[in-house]
């Protein structure tokens, strides 16, 4: 049992949200909901609501790095993980913060690609990401587009998918990997799990027809963030954060007028 008031603490590093559901909005509410403490770096902030973003403004490095040492000094930080970076320079310095705090327990999302198509971090923002933060993580955790950007491969079926994770990203210098297949075709969606030093598993869940999935990215990495900083083990903490995905996503909340958020708080048992 997980003290009620003293929670395990995580940080998200990511952008902020103004509609309230993706970022670091969604990282807070599921942390929440998955009895973690969350403290936060903002990367930077956006104008948005459910019709789409309006505005990007990254922050300043000095401030991202003023962020990280007053939650450093503080916290126990147990588990981190990012959201989107913007840019190649806010990429470098997230990086660099990592590095300076040894935090272990990492958890990349490779905020790269939206829902939609449109590009979310540029080629030399990828490239950073690439080559100075996977490296530093535990587990990262593309969708279909973004594990095809990382891998710089077309991903056709579950074989590729495959391919993707143990041949290429892995060898970006991740041990472990999660390629989300939530953008494929057909009623069930298969993410592909492949840990270091074992063999590669699937997970399926229903695809449920709603236009409710904002932040359905950010929801599982804080998810699978939180369980870390509980003391699971990586794939207790996946298997847990793909259980309160898939809880959730069935009961979405009907708000604003385009793709409406996920109803974070509908999680009867997050102990289990």
């Amino acid at each position: 049992m997980i003290d009620p008031n003293q929670y395990p603490t995580a940080l998200t590093i990511a952008g902020s949200d103004s509609g309230g559901g993706a970022g670091m909005q969604a990282d807070i509410k599921t942390m929440q909901a998955c009895k973690t403490y969350s403290t936060v770096v903002v990367a930077g902030l956006t104008a948005q609501n459910t019709l789409g973003v309006q505005g990007a403004y990254p922050t300043d490095l000095a401030v991202i790095d003023q962020q990280f040492a007053s939650v450093m000094a503080d916290f126990d930080v147990r588990a981190a993980k990012t959201g989107a970076l913007f840019d190649e320079a806010r990429v470098l310095q997230v990086a660099k913060n990592i590095r300076h705090y040894q935090q272990k327990n990492f958890v990349v999302d490779p905020v790269m690609v939206a829902k939609g198509g449109a590009t979310l971090l540029d080629p030399a923002g990828i490239a950073a990401l690439k080559n100075h933060l996977l490296p530093l993580a535990t587990l990262v955790t593309p969708n279909l587009p973004e594990a095809e950007l990382l891998a710089d491969m077309k991903i056709s079926n579950r074989d590729d998918m495959v391919t993707t994770a143990g041949q290429k990203i892995q060898a970006l210098g991740v041990p472990n990997v999660i390629v989300k297949g939530g953008h494929g075709e057909g009623p069930v969606i298969y993410d592909y799990v492949l840990l270091e030093n074992e063999e590669g598993f699937w997970l399926e869940g229903q695809k449920v027809e709603t236009s409710s999935k904002h932040g359905t990215g950010d929801t599982l990495s804080a998810a699978i963030t939180s369980f870390l900083a509980q003391g699971n083990s990586l794939r207790e903490a996946i298997e847990k954060g793909h259980r309160y995905m898939n809880t959730i996503i069935g009961q979405p909340l009907v708000i604003g007028h385009g793709h409406g958020p996920l109803n974070h708080g509908q999680w009867s048992n997050p102990e289990d």
